[in-house]
C-alpha cells in the first residue's frame, strides 16, 4: 500500500480532510478520546524557526502516546550535506512519521519520495497546509461550514495564500486574492483554480461581502532583507477595522501569526471580537493531532 504523505492539501481526498477537521474538534472537546500509538515516534526536522507548529506537534504526539524528536540542520547530518534520499531511508527505519519545516518545497518532495513513513509539510516556501487545517477547524467551530462562503486573502501571494487556493477547492469556497500586482501568487497555480479563485488589487472591493478575511506578514522568513521594499509595495493593504466594515456582518478575521501589529494588521483589530486568531493558534495542536492520528492509522 502506498504511503500517505501530507505535503499539500491536494494530497488527501476532500472527505479525509473534512473528517480530520471534524475529528480535531472532537479531540478538542474530549482529549481522552485520542487513539494511542504507544512507542510511536515523530521526527521534527526544522530549518526554520517555529512556535505554534513545533509545540503543537510535540504536545499532540505526546497526547497520542508517542514521542517527538526535534532536529535542526545543526543537529543532523542533513546540515552537513548528507543526501536527502539517504536521510529519508535511514529515518524511516527508526521513526513512524516525519514533519519537515524547510525553505525549498522540492526538499519535501524528494524526502517523501524515499520515505517509507508518512511525511508532513510543517511549512515550506510554497505551502503551509497544517495551518489551513486549523483555519478551517476554527471557521467551522465559529460559523459552521465554509462551503459556498466568500474568503478574501489580503497581502502577499505567499505559501499561506497558495494553501488557501488549494483549500478553496478542498472545502468548496470562493477565494478572492488581493495583492499588489507584483506580489500575486504563481500564475500556474491560479490557472488550475480559475473556477473558484480570482484576483483583485483593490482591498475595499475585494473585502466587500466577505465572510472571512485573512492576512499574513508582508515579508516571510527568508525575505527579511526585502522588508522596507515590501512595506512600500503593500501600503494600503493593511487589514483594519475600516476595511472590515466592507465585509459581511459577522465576518471573521484570521492571521496565522506571528503578526506585525501596525503593518499587515492594525493593533486594535487583532484583539477585537471578530478576530479569532487565538482560537486559530490553539487549534493548531488539535488539528495536527487529528492529522497524526489519521496518518498513523493508515
Amino acid at each position: 500500500m502506498a504511503i500517505q504523505h501530507f505535503l499539500t492539501l491536494a494530497d488527501l481526498p476532500k472527505a479525509d480532510l473534512a473528517a480530520i477537521i471534524t475529528r480535531a474538534s472532537e479531540l478538542k472537546a474530549d482529549p481522552s478520546s485520542a487513539k494511542q500509538f504507544n512507542g510511536a515516534a515523530l521526527a521534527l526536522i526544522f530549518e526554520k524557526s517555529s512556535t505554534r507548529t513545533r509545540v503543537a506537534f510535540e504536545v499532540a504526539m505526546g497526547q497520542l502516546g508517542g514521542s517527538a524528536i526535534f532536529m535542526t540542520n545543526a543537529d543532523s547530518q542533513l546540515g552537513r550535506g548528507e543526501p536527502i534520499a539517504d536521510s529519508a531511508r535511514v529515518l524511516a527505519r527508526m521513526v513512524d512519521c516525519v514533519a519537515i519545516r524547510t525553505f525549498a518545497h522540492s526538499k519535501l518532495v524528494e524526502f517523501a519520495e524515499y520515505s517509507a513513513v508518512p511525511v508532513i509539510n510543517a511549512l515550506s516556501d510554497d505551502f503551509h497546509p497544517c495551518q489551513l487545517l486549523a483555519d478551517m477547524q476554527t471557521y467551522q467551530e465559529h460559523r459552521g461550514s465554509i462551503a459556498g462562503k466568500r474568503v478574501v486573502w489580503v497581502g502577499d501571494g505567499n505559501n499561506m495564500c497558495n494553501s488557501y487556493i488549494n483549500a478553496a477547492a478542498a472545502f468548496d469556497f470562493e477565494l478572492v486574492v488581493c495583492a499588489p500586482p507584483n506580489y500575486a501568487p504563481k500564475a500556474e497555480l491560479l490557472k488550475t483554480m480559475k473556477d473558484r479563485v480570482c484576483l483583485e488589487h483593490d482591498p475595499a472591493r475585494a473585502v466587500a461581502g466577505a465572510d472571512l478575511v485573512v492576512t499574513d506578514v508582508w515579508a516571510s522568513m527568508g525575505q527579511e532583507e526585502e522588508q522596507r521594499k515590501r512595506e512600500q509595495a503593500f501600503a494600503g493593504f493593511q487589514v483594519n477595522s475600516e476595511l472590515m466594515v466592507q465585509a459581511n456582518s459577522g465576518a471573521l478575521f484570521m492571521h496565522c501569526l506571528p503578526a506585525h501589529r501596525g503593518e499587515e494588521v492594525s493593533a486594535e483589530l487583532i484583539d477585537k471580537q471578530d478576530s479569532v486568531v487565538w482560537d486559530e493558534a490553539g487549534n493548531r495542536m488539535h488539528s495536527q493531532k487529528a492529522l497524526l492520528e489519521h496518518l498513523l492509522s493508515s
